[in-house]
């Protein structure tokens, strides 16, 4: 299985740059993963394909503002810092630019409250770092760190909310879910009320999310771990749709990866926390999910590979060419799929 053979036509200008002003005034794509029909539908239709006793999964993750600009101590020269995962102990796992220019002991400075020591070098851009603070970190991150968009956003963010989740708790993430992003508290309130259950997980999105699938082979790519939650009465309820002959119904590819990762062979769910390197592309039996709501991904992506195992690959780039044609809008900002 090759990397290229999920690649797809996409104009440059339907990758949307700024949200919708209402949330969940986007677009959705209907996809029938066992026989590639497809329609195009509105996201609010969502509750008409939800039944009564389903249950959906929300990651409730929170993105902090990860994304810091300083200056190497000795020299001046401008560092760029995004913070990935918390390794515990003020020390975190970054994505550094222009990463030559740190080495073990270097110090990063973004302000006079705040500054970092580069505690260990790794490969692909990657270092550890202490913070060195005077005050309430996450309070510092706020004042002086940026939401840290993907690479193909180009265009300020205006309202920082709008790259948060309505329902997002759990500080964390270097990247939001993007399907949950569709949401309002409204909406939710309207699914629970046709007497669907709605869960939360929580898996904070790291560095898999940035880094590019550059192995010809799919086999061969390595992917990042991700730290992830499920706790006990979540697994009850899932459990129990499961026993009532209900569906689970993933929002988003990050909640699919913590379902697939918790599920045993036999579809049931228990407790557990940790991380998470799974990978799924197609040939995968999926065991945690039955529907998946997700966002439009990029060409030769993990996400792509994902839903294609869902729906079938042959099914997933028929789709996505429709989407092209109806200028769907494509990414993080984008309009939605429900894999059905």
């Amino acid at each position: 299985m090759k990397t290229d053979d999920f690649d797809y036509y996409l104009p440059k200008e339907l990758i949307a740059q700024t949200p919708l002003k209402k949330r969940d005034a986007s677009k959705m794509m209907v996809l029938d993963k066992k026989t590639g029909k497809f329609e195009d539908k509105k996201f609010t239709d969502l509750i008409d394909y939800l039944n009564p006793g389903d249950t959906i999964v929300l990651n409730d993750t929170k993105v902090i503002p990860a994304r810091l600009i300083g200056h190497k101590k000795e020299t001046g020269a401008v560092i760029e810092v995004l913070m990935l995962k918390d390794l515990g102990d003020d020390t975190w796992e970054c994505l550094t630019k222009p990463a030559k220019r740190i080495k073990e002991g270097t110090i990063v400075s973004f302000s006079d409250d705040l500054s970092c020591v580069c505690t260990k070098v790794l490969d692909d851009g990657i270092r550890h770092y202490k913070f060195i603070y005077d005050g309430i970190f996450l309070e510092i991150l706020e004042k002086l760190g940026q939401m840290p968009l993907p690479p193909y956003i180009t265009e300020k963010l205006e309202d920082k909310s709008r790259y948060q989740t309505v329902y997002a708790k759990n500080l964390g993430s270097a990247a939001a879910p993007t399907a949950g992003l569709h949401f309002t508290k409204e909406y939710l309130n309207k699914i629970k009320e046709k007497g669907v259950n709605i869960a939360y997980v929580t898996l904070h999105v790291g560095l898999g999310t940035f880094r590019p699938v550059v192995v010809d082979d799919v086999t061969k790519h390595d992917m990042h771990s991700e730290y992830y939650i499920l706790s006990c009465d979540v697994a009850n309820l899932l459990n129990e749709t499961r026993k009532n002959g209900k569906r689970i119904i993933a929002i988003g590819t990050t909640t699919t990866r913590v379902l697939e990762t918790v599920a045993d062979d036999d579809g049931t769910f228990k407790e557990q926390s940790g991380n998470t390197k799974i990978f799924i592309y197609p040939g995968y039996k999926f065991k945690g999910i039955d529907c998946l709501l997700t966002n439009f991904h990029l060409p030769k992506s993990t996400l792509i590979m994902l839903v294609s195992a869902l729906a079938g690959k042959d099914n997933v780039l028929k789709a996505y060419k429709h989407a092209v044609d109806e200028k769907y809008r494509f990414f993080s900002f984008g309009d939605c799929m429900l894999i059905k």
